[in-house]
């Protein structure tokens, strides 16, 4: 739900002007150095931009998942980097500790990460536990008043800059499933945590992930998420849940950028004595894009009102991720095509989208885990 349409509007032209002004201009320097520059964090320190989604009471603005949404629309528009920076303080880095975490670990990490003062990480998947994490290998065995862990994470988002990181590891051995595993909250800087080699991705320059190595790692026992063991599966999961809804509505704000772009440029792109926007073929991948988009956008902004309400959207977040991610790649094959030859050619933000919107068929649940969760919650639903 939307709490005040004028203070969101605000925000939403605010973040408009800084997406148009700001981040678009400097999309090449971020690919080129795989750097964002320390000046444009400060300015998104400077904009509440860490806090998005923390409570008001921890420093943050407490957005609704509606207004959540409609924010991603708007990040999207530009290089994914700059909402994957602040994208872990906002969800799967933070939303943890949020819901299940202590009121100590509440109050001494928050408004850290709302302010962006401090940088998190989510570590949940490893070399041999991707789509099923309930398989995880990483373990966390308690030692009087600590947790020894030991194990690898991969391809962790923030993990090279991150001052926390909130790790998933099975605390009891002999629950091979999803009941044995555990949250924690770990430092940066707790010795027997190192970090592997930068990955080197297809896409993304700018944002980071590495492998985060646990060897005899020694984590307080105060750091267990909740101070409950054999509940981090559960944990992770609500994390995924929200998480869905966000890719989705960053993948909508990114087609909406391509598209645009193809039409600017099929508007100025003159073939056989006129604007290639005149030819039929291309007004046809033109129109479909254009209702794939729509029907992608009103999907999303449903199933948000759904979870503002308090509905379970276990199913309607996974149709959502879904299906805005797959419109996403094919709205970028299509503006590839307008854009001909010259999309083949980094002249061009599409031979960039091209690459970086892959990423969101993959993360926060391949599509093949989402058509899974959907048909799982259909034949349960079914059978009551």
């Amino acid at each position: 739900m939307i709490r005040d349409t004028e203070t969101l509007q605000i925000l939403l032209d605010s973040l408009r002007q800084f997406v148009g002004e700001v981040l678009i201009p400097r999309e090449n320097e971020v690919a080129e150095t795989d750097m964002i520059p320390e000046d444009i964090v400060e300015r998104m320190r400077e904009m509440g931009l860490f806090g998005l989604t923390l409570p008001e009471e921890f420093g943050g603005l407490g957005v609704t998942m509606e207004e959540e949404v409609n924010i991603a629309f708007e990040l999207g528009r530009t290089s994914p980097a700059f909402r994957s920076y602040i994208g872990t303080n906002n969800g799967i880095g933070s939303i943890g500790i949020l819901l299940d975490g202590t009121p100590e670990q509440k109050h001494n990490y928050l408004p850290k990460l709302a302010s962006g003062k401090l940088l998190s990480a989510f570590c949940l998947t490893e070399p041999d536990a991707g789509s099923d994490a309930a398989s995880l290998k990483t373990t966390a065995l308690r030692n009087g008043e600590h947790y020894i862990l030991n194990g690898t994470k991969r391809f962790i988002t923030n993990a090279p800059h991150a001052g926390i990181y909130t790790v998933m590891a099975r605390t009891n051995p002999e629950i091979k499933g999803a009941g044995g595993i555990s949250a924690f909250i770990v430092e940066r800087g707790t010795p027997g945590v190192s970090l592997g080699k930068p990955d080197h991705k297809m896409g993304h320059k700018g944002a980071h992930t590495c492998d985060v190595i646990f060897e005899n790692a020694q984590v307080p026992a105060s750091q267990l998420i909740g101070g409950i063991e054999g509940v981090g599966f559960k944990t992770a999961m609500k994390v995924l849940d929200k998480g869905r809804l966000h890719i989705a509505a960053l993948s909508i704000g990114a087609a909406q950028r391509m598209l645009d772009d193809a039409l600017g440029y099929a508007l100025e792109r003159k073939q056989f004595g006129k604007p290639i926007a005149e030819f039929q073929l291309i007004q046809a991948m033109l129109a479909d894009s254009k209702a794939e988009i729509y029907a992608a956008r009103c999907m999303v902004l449903d199933a948000a009102r759904l979870r503002d309400n308090g509905h379970n959207v276990s199913t309607e977040a996974s149709c959502a991720k879904m299906f805005s991610t797959e419109m996403c790649g094919r709205v970028a094959d299509r503006c590839v095509q307008i854009h001909g030859g010259a999309g083949y050619v980094s002249e061009y933000a599409i031979e960039r989208f091209y690459r970086d919107v892959r990423l969101f068929r993959i993360y926060e649940g391949t599509t093949q885990i989402q058509q899974l969760v959907i048909a799982k919650n259909m034949i349960r639903d079914a059978q009551r």
